[in-house]
């Protein structure tokens, strides 16, 4: 095994080939990002408080603190946050299984077609470019998906989570209290049926679909406000619970969302023959659509 004790800004370039990369850092921020090459790069531009441990056992690189576990990150959040940061860059074979861990620190991962795992404390964590199965768990750090391809899988208390031109066939997304954005992308013809389920508590959900749209719609709140951009579906209830339910074209795919107290909005894309030069809508405001259905 090699390994270095790092106390101070430095790079490192180790010779050896890494099919897997496990980063545990409190405060700052990590950089992932994946490349042709068959060997990484580590670059730390800042570090405070003790040192990061930067080591290489076969195919797998790790920088770490030896204090701080991968099971207990979620949980590492004490006066001792606040005595340490770094700034940690790499650059792995775009294969490799990436594994984050981040404590107070912003989190970005492009370009990786293995399976990517982040769990994050207070920090943003920000997915581009993914192709391989996602699953990443935030405690009130906000969570955004950018043109992810693979399975998403997201899980969050507070934070907030945003999917952008998502295309991926399958995801399953849960808060308590943060908002759900998703703005979906068509899915290539040869990919299976997209099958997405979201679930919150308190939490808004908004979701804008392609046109044409394929899929079945279950989506229900106990008492929140829900909104509809869709003919074919059919908005039910009065007090109390509310839903929206029905098929978009031949209903390949699933579309699940159910909230305790949040609304529930679903919203079109444009076709693209309305405008072709006209800039991408942003999310609209899921509690007053500008059209609808709304109860």
């Amino acid at each position: 095994m090699t390994q270095w004790s790092v106390t101070e800004p430095v790079k490192l370039a180790p010779t050896e080939p890494v099919t897997r990369l496990r980063v545990r850092v409190v405060g700052g921020a990590v950089n992932v990002v994946g490349t042709d090459e068959s060997t990484a790069r580590v670059d730390i531009a800042e570090i405070e408080g003790p040192p990061l441990i930067v080591s290489q056992e076969g195919s797998t690189l790790t920088v770490t603190y030896e204090d701080l576990h991968w099971k207990g990150v979620l949980k590492w959040l004490d006066h001792r946050s606040h005595k340490r940061r770094a700034v940690v860059s790499v650059a792995v074979p775009a294969g490799a299984e990436v594994e984050v861990g981040a404590v107070t620190a912003e989190t970005v991962v492009s370009g990786i077609r293995g399976r990517t795992e982040v769990r994050g404390v207070t920090g943003s964590t920000t997915l581009v470019g993914l192709s391989g199965p996602v699953r990443a768990e935030s405690v009130s750090g906000a969570l955004e998906a950018q043109s992810v391809t693979g399975a998403l899988r997201v899980n969050s208390v507070t934070g907030d989570v945003t999917v952008i031109e998502g295309s991926g066939s399958a995801v399953r997304a849960e808060t308590v209290s943060g908002d759900m954005v998703l703005d979906l992308d068509p899915a290539p013809a040869e990919a299976p049926p997209a099958d997405i389920r979201l679930t919150s508590v308190s939490g808004e959900v908004a979701i804008r679909l392609p046109h044409p749209a394929d899929a079945r719609v279950e989506a229900s709140t106990a008492s929140g406000a829900v909104s509809n951009a869709f003919e074919d579906l059919r908005v039910g209830g009065d007090w109390g619970t509310k839903s929206i339910t029905g098929t978009l074209g031949a209903g390949r795919g699933t579309l699940r969302a159910t909230t305790v107290s949040g609304s529930i909005a679903l919203l079109r894309r444009p076709e693209p023959a309305e405008d072709p030069e006209a800039p991408p809508a942003g999310p609209a405001d899921p509690t007053a659509p500008a059209s609808g259905k709304v109860l």
